[in-house]
């Protein structure tokens, strides 16, 4: 069965290149995985624009029509560190679709797992704002999509972006049937994830958060996220794994860095996939969230790419 690459020029149709979330981060990494004799090993499915109906699955109708205006009329800054251009917002729809696609597919047997390298990110995305360089929270709506559409009882959405996705947290804190996992750094922004935070009500303990201080080894960094994850996994058994896929823990990021190398995101992807291998068929969906030193993104996704390849049940 063959693994799925989602990558479009239209996501460069968004933001500045001033920016950190800028274009030129999927163009470097388009020509880089080229160069790499990469791309031809994925079977590359089309991309879609989100529907109104999809989009409101984890936002408010409110703030979906204000961003749409707000990209109209030319866009601007929409928050302290989030820029909108006039293309963003179907641009951003287009990250949603694709996301929703890749859980399609998967879910339906075209292939055994996805990654899509989409733009602007999500995992900070809110129903009523944007936050962090995030305008909808793909991976959020991926799932609830896997929950309403193939009726999954048990989603685990993985997150190793070095900020937590808080976002992502507050769209499942109460939920029963998403199952949250974040390592990330702390004391850092957005200011949540602590280790106390696992979920109110329905969803009291499906919330696993590793907070991690900048200075951790990169051995206690691997082993205390696998034991998290290992647990974490127990408990769900998930249905399908989605993964929040960031590579600014990259001691070289100019917005994050936790002291992790290049080397470090093959054996991470190993640890996620070898849940996906074990409880659901090897049913994975990666979804590109931060990194910002654009060489160093390359790389990483790089080694990402190749080892689900490498390691494809």
């Amino acid at each position: 069965m063959p693994s799925l690459l989602y990558m479009d020029d239209c996501f460069l149709n968004h933001g500045s290149e001033s920016h950190p979330e800028c274009p030129e981060r999927l163009r470097y990494l388009r020509a880089h995985l080229q160069s790499a004799d990469l791309i031809q090993r994925f079977e590359r499915p089309p991309i879609i624009l989100a529907t109104e109906e999809q989009l409101q699955l984890a936002h408010h109708s409110g703030y979906i029509n204000e961003l749409r205006k707000y990209a109209e009329a030319g866009g601007g800054w929409l928050e302290n560190d989030t820029f909108v251009s006039q293309q963003s917002f179907d641009t951003a729809r287009s990250a949603v679709g694709t996301v929703i696609e890749a859980v399609d597919a998967v879910m339906k047997d075209v292939g055994r797992q996805a990654v899509c390298l989409v733009r602007p990110p999500g995992h900070h995305a809110l129903p009523t704002m944007a936050m962090g360089f995030c305008l909808f929270n793909n991976i959020a709506i991926g799932a609830m999509h896997a929950r309403e559409h193939h009726l999954l009882n048990r989603i685990l959405i993985v997150d190793w972006d070095v900020h937590h996705g808080n976002g992502t947290q507050h769209l499942f804190y109460r939920d029963h049937d998403v199952y949250y996992v974040s390592v990330h750094r702390s004391p850092f922004f957005p200011g949540t994830g602590a280790a106390n935070e696992t979920g109110e009500g329905d969803g009291l303990g499906t919330t696993f958060n590793l907070p991690l201080e900048f200075g951790v080894s990169r051995k206690e960094y691997f082993e205390r996220f696998s034991t998290l994850l290992g647990h974490a996994a127990s408990r769900c058994r998930p249905e399908l794994v989605l993964l929040s896929a960031g590579f600014d823990a990259h001691h070289a990021d100019p917005v994050g860095s936790l002291g992790l190398e290049t080397e470090d995101y093959a054996p991470l992807t190993k640890m996620v996939q070898d849940v996906a291998n074990e409880y659901c068929d090897g049913r994975l969906v990666s979804v590109l969230e931060g990194g910002y030193n654009v060489p160093v993104l390359a790389e990483c996704v790089e080694l990402h790419l190749r080892t689900l390849l490498d390691r494809t049940p």
